[in-house]
């Protein structure tokens, strides 16, 4: 595999471009490929540090115990990162990976979990990597459900930058013929295990067909792609991967950006604002406040990509145009900051599977099962809109399992050369509604490390998402007694939005800028030169993992874009 390219680090001389894009992450490294690809120069503006691909990953070829504290969070970590302690995310081989919430605060007018990383990459590191398509089920719910406002585009639109980015990222799954969970452009799926399919085959037949357990369509490899390695399972994916063996900006897209010669990584640049021109109604840029040096540059471009995360991205547009919309541009619908999403989850079942002693499995498949929704479909009809799915996995305890009975000595050590029981387990992926109630707000009363201002958070789930909450687990409940797991548990976690990672609408999309921030094209109806494709546009969410949909609408915004410039349109 090629060495990672190299990356402009420094201010450059030069501060006009054909284009901007703010933030690094998932979208904005689509953003980057796609536009440098179609000959535009373009400066790619990250509010964090370089991380340049193998060599920054740190802890990913050293053996667990080379890890200073064996993966654990120090008390003084504990303290420093009260947010990521309320989840799964605080592990000692990515802490260097979140954003400092000393230097970065937010005001939780109602808990929120807002997990960010602020470096080069952002989160395309770090992401699960699970990749579902979006489908007309999903695109025309609220019209058909009567609420919040309908998306501007269908599954027909966005299908062929489907297949576009599926190809180029690598996307491994299965194909099952699902007109609800699309299929792809898939590189030969990853197996299910013994176990799993089992269970996979009873719960068709006791539900003739209309439920299924497939394998998760996830961005590892199991092919090699333009110079990329396959998938190695090694299930270490968040420590970053040398072998590109999944899709992140780092293997992926900014090495193709910065083949094209056309672009320019600015990292330590916090974008405060677009620079609005109120006579050509267009963006002429941005203004960057250097985050070493506390020093303000402008930055010009004929069109602008946002792409600093959902929430981050409307901090951009409500710190813009002040002067003629209060509420910043994008405003004049009364949605900009409103209709915030996610996905909750923290909710499930588990259960133990006998008779498979003989039988085991070899690697760490870094990926699990899928039950794709079939709630409030057809037939079936539930006291509450929309559906879930779940992910999930089976397996055999390891070494590190408790035997009660032998405590120390040679008898423990002998036990635990032989794998314990079996047992599978899911947790369920909701939907939650676009409520314009749910919303992010400035707070101009608290200050982050850079004297701006923060951003207030008053979200939260609603009755709808509390009694879907109860069937994810009646009905995973339901599968398992069917597929004949024993000693089922199941567990209610809570879930305070932000915890999904899957923060979403803030800027959504429509037909009408009446009610809506965003036209067809990801556009912002008052400056139709600035482009938001993140989790931001979405007007849904659907429930399943949203990532792949933010690579299609950026690579398909990314193509209008370009030819509106050559119309001279922009």
């Amino acid at each position: 595999m090629s060495d990672s390219p190299r990356v402009n680090t420094k201010a450059t001389a030069q501060n006009s471009f054909d284009a901007i894009v703010v933030g690094s992450g998932i979208s904005g490294g689509w953003a980057a490929k796609e536009l440098t690809e179609k000959g535009l120069k373009v400066l790619m503006l990250e509010r964090g540090r370089p991380y340049e691909h193998i060599k920054d990953y740190d802890t990913a070829n050293k053996h667990p115990w080379e890890i200073k504290h064996r993966g654990k969070t120090t008390p003084q970590q504990k303290k420093d990162y009260p947010v990521l302690h309320r989840g799964w995310a605080a592990s000692e081989v990515v802490m260097d990976d979140w954003a400092s919430e000393k230097d970065c605060p937010y005001t939780e007018i109602k808990p929120f979990i807002w997990w960010r990383s602020y470096q080069l990459g952002g989160r395309s590191v770090l992401w699960g990597r699970q990749s579902y398509r979006l489908s007309d089920l999903d695109f025309e719910a609220n019209l058909k459900d009567g609420i919040a406002t309908d998306w501007p585009i269908r599954y027909k639109d966005l299908a062929p930058w489907y297949d576009h980015v599926e190809r180029f990222a690598g996307i491994s799954g299965s194909k099952e013929g699902l007109a609800h969970l699309p299929d792809g452009q898939f590189l030969p799926p990853m197996e299910l295990n013994c176990v799993e399919k089992d269970v996979a085959e009873r719960i068709r037949n006791a539900f003739n067909g209309n439920r299924r357990l497939i394998i998760g369509r996830v961005a590892n490899l199991t092919a090699p792609i333009e110079g990329r390695t396959q998938c190695q399972f090694r299930n270490r994916c968040w420590e970053g991967c040398p072998f590109g063996g999944y899709f992140s900006t780092q293997s992926s897209t900014l090495p193709a950006a910065m083949k094209t010669g056309n672009l320019t990584v600015r990292p330590f640049s916090i974008v405060t604002r677009l620079l609005y021109d109120k006579d050509t109604k267009k963006a002429r840029g941005v203004e960057v406040l250097d985050a070493e040096t506390n020093q303000t540059y402008e930055y010009y471009a004929k069109i602008v990509f946002l792409n600093a995360s959902a929430l981050n991205t409307t901090w951009v547009l409500f710190n813009t145009a002040t002067d003629i919309w209060p509420g910043g541009l994008g405003s004049s619908s009364g949605e900009l900051g409103h209709n915030v999403m996610d996905h909750h989850y923290n909710i499930g079942a588990s259960g133990k599977v006998e008779g498979y002693d003989d039988k085991y499995y070899f690697g760490r498949r870094a990926n699990g099962f899928y039950i794709p929704r079939f709630v409030n479909m057809g037939n079936d009809k539930r006291d509450y809109l929309r559906g879930f799915g779940y992910q999930g996995s089976a397996s055999r305890a390891g070494w590190s399992r408790d035997v009660a009975e032998l405590s120390i000595g040679a008898g423990f050590k002998d036990a635990l050369t032989e794998p314990g029981e079996w047992s599978i387990g899911g947790t369920g992926f909701g939907e939650i509604l676009p409520y314009h109630e749910n919303k992010i707000m400035l707070d101009r009363d608290k200050k982050d490390k850079w004297g701006l201002p923060v951003l207030a958070m008053d979200c939260e789930m609603k009755e709808n998402e509390l009694k879907m909450r109860k069937d994810i687990i009646i009905e995973l409940q339901a599968m398992l007694e069917a597929a004949g797991v024993k000693n089922i548990r199941t567990w209610d976690g809570g879930h305070a939005l932000g915890h999904g990672i899957h923060e979403m609408g803030t800027a959504r999309m429509g037909r009408d800028p009446k009610t809506s921030v965003l036209n067809e094209f990801n556009q912002v109806w008052d400056a139709q030169n600035v482009f938001v494709t993140d989790g931001a546009c979405m007007t849904s969410s659907a429930c399943q993992n949203p990532s792949l949909t933010y690579m299609a609408l950026t690579a398909r915004a990314a193509n209008h874009a370009v030819e509106e410039l050559k119309k001279n349109n922009l």
